[in-house]
């Protein structure tokens, strides 16, 4: 993507955030009471309406939510505006996207005269009459309630952030933004989505945070500063020498990704040891800092061959979880390539980030990925399997409020699963600022009498992991704001904690760098004591941890560790030892949009 459209997607974003905030910020003080400064009115306004009080006490849970995460009553406040004012605008960006791909019909391209709309009132004719364009609100939450079965992060009503909608004057200036002529080419490009959300905050915002203070001081601020974009190229550089090199000695070079990974190094007569073949269900791919996941689409790609390969091939080994090889489960090419899709987001391709808005995007993506993918195989939309699991997984502390927390320790039956969940709030304290850094796997909870599984945390068989799932389970429609944000969280939490169990074939990052935040520092420096000097050493350090034995890291970082003397025990202790490199680019400078050199390499763990 040239400059000059990156420059309107910025323009565009930077508007939009502008227009919403303002809006927002008036609601929440104009008709909900709610200040800025985070002072709130005791009751709810004599004038609000039952729905508009139903609205009120749904953003005052998420700002108590959010209090007791940490933040003041006026950081509670700012970060739910921003929150509010950047899940709204996803969600249109969002319809644009999918407009261009042919996955919704035209909904908002022309406004309330968009074709989807004119039919949806061909069965409601008296939609249009409804004051201030509520039928036209009415169905663009239908279109929102219909994605919230497959892409729920984004498109569920039921989330806090989208409790308010635009006032009408601003939501039809922000149709206008969005529907520019300077932006007609973008919303076809997998790249936009990434971009909205690099640009969401600006350049200006970082330099005041890093003005008031060297370290990040919160998890937020850590994301923030953090956020760079991955230039295709280098995606392509660590994923073909990382996933595709595993997968051309797994097949003994005869694959059609010699041809498709442009940028996977072999040299002439070179020599390797073979590789012992998997069923590719059994490949795990990891971004422990997944942002927008423009890694995992780019290994997305690369797996639809890597599927066809092996279906095709008599050796290829049965799948370790059922002993059955894909040509066992699935009776052509054609019933495989349906699946396919859905198999690489259930079994392959796992991300992990501390800022929720990556969870919002990353799964997004993936899942328009999905459907192209569906288009390309010529599969009708009505005949696509829905996609119902990703592994995205947004690391942050478990936070309830404590009548919510006693209501789900009443549900649990024995003393062992109560202190289990007591570890896990521990574990999971620091999530946010850690991310995968925190290594929540090994944290065990004591026995407390003969006999007791001290091995608490297995999530994918735990039974805590079970009481969870039933108490969300349980709540349905009745659950209450607080409620519901207790049971995500709690599914997050376990999310990371499987993640942190596997171990996996490929991992690919673009890693923070510089110091961790103020409050997690000394668990991070007791953690990481050969890599604590900065954060991106500590996620390649923690990247080969997870790794299978001949498993290959690819990472994007500051240049630095390869020559300063503070680093060398991240070279000779971390690096040499444990995975040495086996490709090494230096890129110098103006790779990121920030100033730092960078390098890209790949690193095999040893056996």
């Amino acid at each position: 993507m040239d400059k000059q459209t990156r420059s309107a997607i910025e323009a565009a974003t930077r508007a939009a955030r502008r227009l919403l905030d303002e809006d927002f910020t008036a609601q929440l003080d104009g008709d909900f009471d709610v200040r800025r400064d985070g002072s709130i009115a005791a009751a709810a306004s004599p004038h609000l309406n039952p729905r508009q009080v139903a609205i009120r006490e749904k953003i005052l849970s998420a700002l108590v939510h959010k209090q007791t995460a940490g933040m003041t009553a006026a950081e509670s406040v700012a970060d739910y505006i921003r929150d509010a004012a950047f899940t709204t605008f996803n969600r249109f960006v969002a319809l644009k996207m999918l407009e261009a791909r042919g996955l919704v019909q035209e909904c908002i391209t022309k406004g309330e005269q968009s074709a989807g709309y004119r039919e949806f009132c061909g069965l409601a004719p008296s939609l249009p009459l409804l004051p201030d364009s509520a039928g036209y609100r009415l169905y663009i939450e239908s279109l929102f309630d219909e994605l919230s079965t497959e892409v729920k992060v984004l498109f569920d009503r039921r989330d806090p952030a989208s409790a308010l909608w635009p006032r009408r004057a601003t939501f039809e200036e922000l149709l206008t933004i969005l529907n520019g002529t300077a932006l007609a080419g973008v919303w076809a490009e997998d790249e936009t989505i990434g971009w909205v959300y690099q640009f969401f905050n600006s350049a200006d915002e970082r330099s005041k945070m890093r003005s008031e203070s060297q370290a990040p001081r919160n998890s937020r601020e850590l994301a923030i500063r953090n956020q760079f974009f991955t230039p295709r190229y280098v995606v392509q550089f660590l994923t073909d020498n990382t996933l595709g090199r595993i997968w051309y000695e797994m097949r003994d070079t005869r694959t059609e990704l010699v041809d498709r990974c442009e940028y996977m190094v072999r040299c002439p007569g070179e020599r390797f040891d073979p590789r012992p073949k998997k069923d590719p269900r059994d490949l795990r791919i990891l971004d422990p800092a997944c942002g927008s996941g423009h890694f995992l689409l780019y290994a997305f790609d690369l797996l639809l061959t890597i599927y066809e390969e092996a279906y095709s091939d008599p050796e290829s080994p049965p799948f370790e979880a059922t002993g059955t090889t894909l040509a066992d489960d699935y009776a052509d090419l054609k019933a495989l390539r349906a699946a396919i899709p859905g198999l690489v987001l259930a079994h392959n391709l796992h991300g992990v980030d501390i800022d929720p808005r990556c969870a919002q995007i990353a799964q997004l993506a993936l899942w328009m990925r999905a459907q192209r993918a569906y288009g390309d195989l010529v599969i009708d939309r009505a005949q696509r399997p829905q996609i119902r699991r990703s592994n995205i997984v947004l690391a942050e502390p478990l936070v309830a409020d404590e009548n919510v927390a006693k209501e789900f320790l009443t549900q649990l039956d024995d003393d062992q699963l109560r202190l289990a969940f007591a570890e896990l709030v521990d574990a999971l304290a620091l999530a946010g600022d850690l991310g995968l850094l925190l290594k929540v796997e090994s944290r065990r909870a004591q026995p407390l009498a003969e006999g007791y599984d001290s091995d608490l945390f297995t999530p994918a068989e735990g039974r805590l992991q079970e009481a969870l799932a039933r108490y969300a389970a349980e709540l349905k429609t009745q659950v209450n704001t607080r409620q519901r944000l207790f049971a995500e969280d709690s599914a997050q939490g376990l999310g990371l904690l499987s993640i942190a169990q596997y171990r996996y074939d490929v991992i690919l990052m673009n890693p923070p760098f510089g110091d961790c935040s103020a409050r997690a520092k000394s668990t991070f420096d007791r953690s990481y004591p050969r890599t604590k000097n900065d954060v991106y050493a500590a996620f390649v350090e923690r990247g080969i941890a997870l790794l299978r034995d001949r498993g290959r890291l690819g990472a994007i970082t500051s240049r630095t560790g390869f020559f300063l003397s503070n680093f060398q025990a991240w070279r000779e202790e971390v690096i040499l030892q444990a995975a040495p490199p086996v490709v090494v680019a230096d890129l110098g400078s103006g790779v990121l949009d920030a100033m730092v050199e960078t390098a890209a390499y790949c690193l095999e763990a040893a056996t």
